[in-house]
C-alpha cells in the first residue's frame, strides 16, 4: 500500500524547496529592479516574476511530465543536445558559477563590512570560503537529511529575519519611488523579463529535480505519480514564497533611493537599506539572512551536481564528486566576485531561452503530437539567437551582430529568440508532416504514449 504523507510534511518539503531556490544571489536582483524602475517598478516586476518565479512552477511540472530528469526532457531534442545542455547546466549551477557567486556574495555582504578597513582582505576571503564550503560539504553529505536540515531548521530562521526586515520597510518606508532609469523608462516589462534570468531559478528547477525526488523518496513515497503530485504541491508553496519575497525586495529597492541613492548592485542596496532601517544592527540582520540563504543554495547546488555526475559516471561516487566540485568552486571563488559575475550574463542568455523553449514544448507536446522535428526546429531557432545574444553580452562582434541581425523583432530587447523559436517550431512541424513522423503523446500521469 502506497504511503501517504501529511500536509505538515508537504509544507516542510515546500520550505526545503523554497530554501534551495532562495539563495544569496537571488535576493540581490529585485532590489536593483526596484531602484532602476522607480515608478515603473510593478510593471518591471511583472516581467521579472514571469521568468524569475512563474516559470519555476512550470519547470517543475515540465520536469515531471518530461521524465523526471533534465536529460530525459532535453533528450526529446537529441541525445547529444541532452548531454551538452545538461553538463553545461549542471556545471553552471554548480562549481563554475553559482557556488563561487554565492560564496562571494555572502562574503561581500556578511563578512567584508566587518574587515574592509583591514589589509589583505583576499586572505579573509580565502579563510571564509574554506570554512563556508567545508560546511556546504558537511550538509550535502547525506541528501536524505535535506528536509530536516533545510526545511525545518535553516529556512524558518532566515524567513523570520526577512519578514522583520520587510515589515520595518513597509511600516517606516525609507522614501517614495523615484523616476525610471534607462531601459525601464519605456521598456520596463521586457527589461524586467530579462532581469528575471539572473535569479537562475528556472535552470535551478531542472538541476534540483533529481535531488528533490530523492528527498521525497526518503518519506517512503515510491510511485512516480505520487512523487509528481507532491512535487507540484510543494512547488506551489515555493512559488507563493518566492513571489512574496521578490516583490518585497523590489519594494525595498524602489523606496530606498531617497536615503541611500543609486547603488551598483543589489547587495549594496540591501546592506545599506538594512542600516537605514535598523541602524548598525541592520548589517547583522541582513548578514545573517545572506549567510543562511547562501548555505542553502550551496548545499542544494553541490548535492545536485554531484548526484548528476554520479549518475553519468558511476565509477566515481557521489561523495567523491562532492569533494571535486567543492574544491573547484573554492578555487573559482577566490578570483573575486567581479570576475565571477562577468561569466554570468553570456551563459544565462544562452541557457535560459533554451530552458524556456523546453518548458513550452513539453506543455504543448500533445498539440503537435510530440513530433521530434518540432523539438529540433524550435531549439535550433531559439539557440541561434541565444548564441548571438551571448556573444553580444560578452562584447564579441557586438556591432557586427547588431548590424546583420537587428531586423529580427525584439532582438534589441534580448527577446529575438522568441520570434526565431516560433519560426523553427512551424518549420519543424512542416517537416514532421512531410516525413510522417511517429506520434509521441504524454498522458495525464506524465507517461509517454507512442504511436506510429
Amino acid at each position: 500500500m502506497e504511503k501517504k504523507i501529511s500536509f505538515s510534511q508537504i509544507l516542510a518539503i515546500g520550505f526545503m524547496l523554497f530554501a534551495m531556490f532562495l539563495g544569496a544571489g537571488n535576493v540581490i536582483f529585485a532590489p536593483m529592479v526596484g531602484q532602476q524602475a522607480g515608478t515603473n517598478t510593478w510593471i518591471a516586476m511583472g516581467g521579472f516574476l514571469v521568468t524569475g518565479v512563474g516559470l519555476v512552477l512550470l519547470a517543475i511540472i515540465a520536469l515531471t511530465r518530461g521524465g523526471g530528469t533534465v536529460e530525459k526532457l532535453a533528450g526529446r531534442v537529441h541525445p547529444l543536445f541532452a548531454t551538452v545542455f545538461s553538463i553545461l547546466l549542471f556545471l553552471t549551477l554548480g562549481p563554475i558559477y553559482v557556488i563561487p557567486r554565492t560564496t562571494s556574495v555572502v562574503y561581500e555582504i556578511a563578512i567584508n563590512p566587518l574587515v574592509q578597513t583591514k589589509s589583505n582582505t583576499s586572505l579573509y576571503l580565502l579563510i571564509f570560503s574554506l570554512l563556508f564550503i567545508a560546511l556546504t560539504i558537511l550538509l550535502s553529505w547525506n541528501t536524505t537529511k535535506f528536509v530536516d536540515r533545510l526545511g525545518k531548521i535553516i529556512t524558518p530562521i532566515f524567513v523570520v529575519l526577512l519578514i522583520v526586515l520587510i515589515a520595518k520597510s513597509i511600516f517606516t518606508p525609507m522614501g517614495s519611488f523615484g523616476q525610471p532609469q534607462g531601459d525601464y523608462i519605456s521598456g520596463a516589462f521586457l527589461k524586467g523579463f530579462t532581469q528575471g534570468y539572473y535569479t537562475m531559478d528556472v535552470l535551478a528547477a531542472f538541476v534540483f529535480g533529481g535531488i528533490f525526488i530523492k528527498s521525497i523518496s526518503s518519506f517512503g513515497i515510491k510511485s512516480e505519480k505520487e512523487v509528481s503530485k507532491i512535487f507540484i504541491k510543494a512547488g506551489m508553496i515555493t512559488i507563493i514564497g518566492l513571489i512574496a519575497l521578490q516583490i518585497s525586495m523590489a519594494w525595498i529597492g524602489a523606496s530606498s533611493v531617497d536615503q541611500i541613492g543609486y547603488k551598483g548592485n543589489g547587495g549594496e542596496v540591501l546592506a545599506q537599506s538594512a542600516i537605514v532601517l535598523f541602524g548598525e544592527i541592520g548589517i547583522y540582520i541582513i548578514g545573517t539572512v545572506i549567510l543562511l540563504t547562501g548555505i542553502t543554495t550551496n548545499v542544494a547546488c553541490l548535492a545536485a551536481v554531484s548526484e548528476y555526475f554520479e549518475r553519468i559516471i558511476p565509477s566515481v561516487s557521489y561523495k567523491k564528486w562532492l569533494i571535486i566540485f567543492a574544491v573547484l568552486g573554492l578555487v573559482i571563488t577566490n578570483f573575486g566576485l567581479n570576475t565571477i559575475l562577468t561569466l554570468a550574463s553570456p551563459i544565462l542568455l544562452l541557457l535560459y531561452p533554451l530552458a524556456i523553449a523546453l518548458i513550452v514544448l513539453i506543455f504543448t507536446n500533445n498539440l503537435f503530437k510530440g513530433h521530434k522535428s518540432v523539438y529540433v526546429g524550435t531549439v535550433i531557432g531559439v539557440g541561434f539567437v541565444a548564441i548571438l545574444d551571448a556573444l553580444k553580452d560578452a562584447k564579441i562582434l557586438k556591432d557586427v551582430i547588431d548590424n546583420i541581425f537587428g531586423f529580427i523583432p525584439l532582438f534589441e530587447n534580448g527577446a529575438g529568440w522568441i520570434v526565431t523559436g516560433i519560426i523553427g517550431f512551424f518549420m519543424g512541424l512542416l517537416i514532421a508532416k512531410l516525413k510522417r513522423e511517429p506520434i509521441s503523446l504524454i498522458n495525464n500521469a506524465g507517461e509517454e504514449v507512442n504511436n506510429s
